[in-house]
């Protein structure tokens, strides 16, 4: 019987040489957690990956020269591809990108300029690094959030002195002043500590937080990217228009947060930020090409085909290195790996033109999946999808626990479903999940019987009508 179990999530590590402890066997073992068979792709991926790492221990001179050897997977959707790809860029804490190649075209046509994608992985990495940065530094921006907050509270009082004093040389404070002064540092530091003890979480204060101002809406008609027009059209007006302070009105520990926030934000160095940004992305950035079977033209030279092989052609120069221009510098793409994906049902990867197809040496075919990998994906990963459906209800103190018997009745009809409709792989049992817990799932918070068990007759019962039913099986499953 399937019970709840504890999830476990790999942390991600840190800086550009993290998987320097990691060989290519370990780096399997890691994505067996999460994904399961296609043992040849995940091979593949190690190994490029280990590459990476050792670029980057020769020479200087040498790992110029060392370009990554990209990757293409062939396979039916919903068997592992993507997923491979994005737990591979959490194992390297690496900025990584999924990018539909079909929503690409050639100059001329409407769509979105191959460069953009190396822009957009240029913004993830550089969200990223602040994050980074923010979490270096939030000790001290908590530290600093604290004494602003505490200025609220207690907002210091101006210093009065009379005409006498004034007029004097002297310039110590009176006796009065001091002794005032003494009694509000026993009033903060008291204010502190109820503040530590969360005695003041129930209280308002009002706050000045900055307000990002925008400034006049401009419309550009142009498939390429603002950062092309030569100048950062944000920043220009953001000079124009600085940003301005609004006050609102919030509990203790959000103020606190909001405080802690932007003091963490004034303290990052945002050049650096940048520079590490730029040099993660060309060292270890990662681009996952969906579908790229989808720009892979036909017989015909006419027509949309014709944009499809222009669009290879764009993808070419940046594929094989080339230096990008976007609004944070330029970028070079000789050392990004490169993951391309598609199912080549109507077309096979030596259909892509010849200078596309050198770019990627290594290909992989990866397996329809069946009855018996539908069992261990439901119940062996840790983010497994029975655990998921476990670890929800159990918020709404639902007890809900599966026989083995019925987790291989959903696994049969699944297979049976992929084989009598389309084959959609693994994303099958999302439907089946959904269909077979859709009451327990609206009932769950009125339940009296907190105890559910789910075994093979129910999922029969919920299902046999369907599955018999082919045509109300295509709408449903």
């Amino acid at each position: 019987m399937i019970k709840p179990k504890p999830l476990l999530t790999i942390s991600a590590p840190e800086g550009d040489t993290s998987l320097k402890a990691l060989t290519p066997r370990e780096i399997v073992e890691k994505l067996d957690q999460y994904i399961i068979g296609q043992g040849d792709a995940k091979r593949a991926v190690a190994i490029a990956l280990r590459n990476r790492w050792r670029r980057q221990n020769v020479s200087a001179e040498l790992g110029e020269e060392i370009s990554p050897k990209n990757i293409i997977m062939i396979g039916p959707t919903g068997v592992g591809k993507t997923e491979i790809a994005r737990r591979l860029a959490k194992l390297d804490n690496a900025p990584f990108l999924k990018v539909e190649a079909s929503k690409f075209t050639e100059v001329g046509y409407v769509g979105r300029d191959v460069e953009s994608m190396i822009r957009d992985l240029v913004e993830l990495a550089i969200n990223m690094a602040k994050a980074e940065e923010q979490d270096k530094v939030r000790a001290k921006a908590t530290t600093l959030a604290e004494e602003a907050l505490l200025d609220v509270l207690l907002p210091p009082k101006p210093l009065e002195r009379s005409v006498g004093d004034m007029m004097s040389d002297d310039k110590e404070a009176p006796a009065g002043e001091a002794e005032r002064q003494r009694r509000e540092d026993t009033t903060r530091e008291k204010l502190r500590r109820f503040l530590h003890e969360g005695r003041l979480d129930g209280r308002y204060v009002e706050i000045e937080v900055s307000e990002q101002r925008s400034g006049p809406m401009i419309e550009i008609f142009s498939t390429a990217g603002i950062e092309d027009m030569g100048m950062n059209i944000k920043e220009l007006f953001g000079n124009m228009f600085p940003p301005k302070k609004k006050k609102c009105r919030v509990m203790v520990p959000e103020a606190l947060e909001i405080l802690t926030q932007e003091q963490a934000q004034a303290l990052v160095d945002m050049e650096k930020v940048t520079r590490t940004a730029v040099r993660r992305v060309e060292q270890s950035g990662i681009v996952f090409l969906d579908e790229i079977d989808k720009i892979v033209g036909g017989d015909s030279g006419h027509g949309p085909d014709v944009s499809r092989e222009g669009v290879q052609r764009d993808l070419l120069p940046i594929v094989e290195g080339s230096t990008v221009n976007t609004r944070h510098g330029m970028v070079k793409t000789d050392h990004i790996l490169f993951i391309a994906a598609g199912a080549f049902s109507a077309s096979k990867p030596s259909d892509l033109i010849p200078e596309l197809q050198g770019r990627f040496p290594i290909r992989v075919e990866l397996d329809s999946l069946g009855r018996e990998e539908f069992i261990r994906i439901l119940t062996e990963p840790h983010n497994a999808l029975i655990t998921q459906y476990i670890e929800m209800l159990a918020t709404e103190g639902v007890r809900l626990s599966f026989t083995d018997e019925a987790v291989a009745e959903i696994a049969e009809v699944a297979a049976i479903v992929n084989e009598r409709t389309e084959n959609i792989g693994a994303r099958r049992l999302y439907t089946i999940m959904e269909t077979l817990l859709d009451d327990i799932s609206f009932d769950a918070p009125d339940l009296t019987d907190k105890v559910v068990v789910i075994d093979a007759e129910q999922v029969r019962e919920k299902l046999e009508d369907i599955i018999e039913d082919e045509d109300l099986s295509r709408y449903i499953l």
